[in-house]
């Protein structure tokens, strides 16, 4: 009897503390070892730590549950938690952030976490709360480089014709078009199988995604561009954190700013060992690139976002030191 007693109260006790666990699913594009695995891991890590188990959570990795932009779509609906994702189809729903997305703007990565740790970053991030998202932290992917399976790419002119995936995103096809390259749109997931079959020749990512992707796969070039600085976010859902107390918020927050960490410092490796990376597994990697040539072509790209919401923000952003 005295075994069944105890057999029924760790029965009692394990149920209640199942059902007193709150799980969150932290969803995302890349693989669970990628730089993105790294933050959504970390996330989980400190949540379930400050908030003393009350909330556990769980991966969504690789895509599992759509594309970034149907990850976002979730997130306004109330059918995602949480979510790290590039900036690249978030212009779509919050325009104001386009202006990330500008073209060589960002001098270095030095440059870049300034400017989004600090005044613009928290006023972007308040510019998301107005669109059913909740922008909890800045988090990173690093500088874009170009990868293709036709030729090296050292000057504008050896785009002309490439068929190049983009995001979803106004301002970066409309880069790509002024330096010479097909745009091609489509979502992260579908990415690497359209490389395997020939529907685009190449892509734009930084190494962080290249490598975590294994597009030395499908792809023998990358050059090194640094198009782009390419920040990502993390972001949640409204319906979740509006039923949170403050307290609970905060444990959110603390979880967002470890993530972002995480994430930052996982860049920082493999920007470093990254390269070395693609080289060892066949790619060949192109470095003597005059960026100028690219960036002058590129300008045309701004129009995008200054003809609606004129200087003032790429002013600042230039302006940070």
């Amino acid at each position: 009897m005295k075994y069944l007693i105890t057999g029924l109260f760790t029965a009692v006790f394990l149920t209640t503390t199942a059902q007193s666990e709150q799980r969150i699913v932290v969803g995302h594009a890349l693989s669970p070892a990628s730089h993105y695995g790294v933050g959504a891991q970390a996330f989980i890590d400190k949540l379930t730590e400050v908030s003393d188990g009350a909330f556990v959570g769980e991966q969504a990795p690789a895509g599992q549950l759509g594309g970034e932009r149907d990850m976002i779509e979730g997130l306004q609906i109330g059918s995602m938690d949480v979510v790290i994702t590039s900036t690249g189809p978030l212009g779509n729903f919050v325009p104001e952030v386009f202006a990330l997305d500008l073209p060589f703007l960002f001098r270095d990565y030095d440059h870049a976490r300034k400017t989004l740790d600090g005044e613009i970053g928290q006023e972007l991030l308040a510019k998301i709360g107005e669109n059913d998202l909740v922008g909890l932290a800045w988090s990173e992917n690093g500088f874009r480089h170009v990868t293709n399976s036709q030729r090296p790419v050292r000057t504008p002119a050896d785009l002309n014709g490439l068929k190049l995936r983009t995001m979803e995103n106004k301002v970066h096809m409309t880069a790509f078009s002024g330096m010479g390259a097909s745009p091609t749109p489509m979502a992260f997931p579908e990415l690497f199988t359209a490389l395997q079959q020939g529907v685009v020749d190449g892509q734009e990512n930084p190494v962080t995604v290249i490598t975590a992707s294994k597009f030395w796969e499908v792809q023998n070039y990358v050059s090194l561009t640094g198009h782009v600085y390419s920040p990502a976010v993390v972001l949640a859902s409204p319906s979740l954190i509006d039923g949170l107390s403050d307290e609970q918020k905060d444990w959110f927050m603390q979880a967002s700013v470890a993530s972002a960490a995480a994430t930052r410092a996982e860049v920082n490796r493999l920007e470093e060992a990254g390269v070395a990376l693609l080289r060892e597994n066949g790619m060949e990697v192109i470095t003597d690139i005059d960026k100028a040539p690219f960036a002058d072509l590129a300008r045309a790209s701004y129009s995008v976002y200054i003809d609606e919401y004129g200087t003032e923000m790429v002013d600042r952003i230039i302006a940070v030191k």
